[in-house]
């Protein structure tokens, strides 16, 4: 995996580590508290870095425990089906949650082993004019070379105030829709048959290109 693949993966990550519940009444509030948990957040991906090699079901679980409660990975995984999810039993959707969020765990771990040292600076948070229930914000992961990768996510607030993740987009490659895109492709490819999608979803995910993706953007 090349330098800028893996700041990608890191970065789109880091999305999930960072929406936790929050009020954030102002945009300046929610700003300041995903910096704050930044900070603690890149602590705790230099403390983990070996975790993975040592015992990845270990890894798993740390991640699914620190993730569960924050991120809506049903929400992101029924966006990445797109219209096939008409098509899935309860059964399957539940299967390919776990499948989606073991394929993104992986990613994540994969990018901490041969990632370089870096940081994450939040520029700014931003409230959405139109409806206070929808935020983004801006951040950039900053290599070790120097090389600056800005990166934007959106939340969302839940009925009960709670800000979770929805979408993250780096470099201007929208990952979310890079996802359904590929699901779509997998679901061609083999006729329509969800389950083989679902089965085979690890190795899919993995031959996403967002290199390519980035140059072209």
């Amino acid at each position: 995996m090349s330098a800028l693949k893996h700041h990608i993966l890191v970065g789109f990550l880091m999305a999930l580590f960072l929406v936790a519940p929050v009020q954030a009444g102002e945009a300046e509030d929610l700003r300041d508290y995903v910096d704050e948990n930044t900070q603690r957040l890149v602590e705790k991906l230099n403390n983990e870095r070996g975790l993975y090699e040592r015992d990845p079901e270990a890894f798993y679980k740390s991640m699914d425990q620190a993730l569960t409660d924050f991120v809506d990975f049903r929400r992101i995984a029924a966006r990445v089906m797109g219209r096939y999810a008409r098509q899935t039993t309860p059964e399957q959707r539940d299967e390919f949650v776990v499948a989606f969020k073991r394929s993104l765990f992986d990613s994540y771990a994969q990018a901490l082993v041969n990632a370089e040292g870096f940081q994450i600076k939040v520029k700014e948070a931003t409230i959405n004019p139109q409806s206070d229930d929808r935020a983004s914000v801006q951040m950039e992961v900053i290599s070790a070379s120097g090389n600056r990768y800005p990166v934007t996510y959106s939340m969302y607030k839940t009925g009960n105030g709670r800000w979770l993740m929805e979408n993250v987009i780096v470099e201007g490659v929208n990952i979310g829709l890079a996802f359904r895109d590929r699901f779509s492709q997998e679901m061609e490819e083999n006729r329509g048959q969800i389950q083989a999608v679902i089965d085979g979803w690890s190795d899919a995910a993995k031959s996403l290109n967002f290199d390519q993706k980035v140059d072209k953007s």
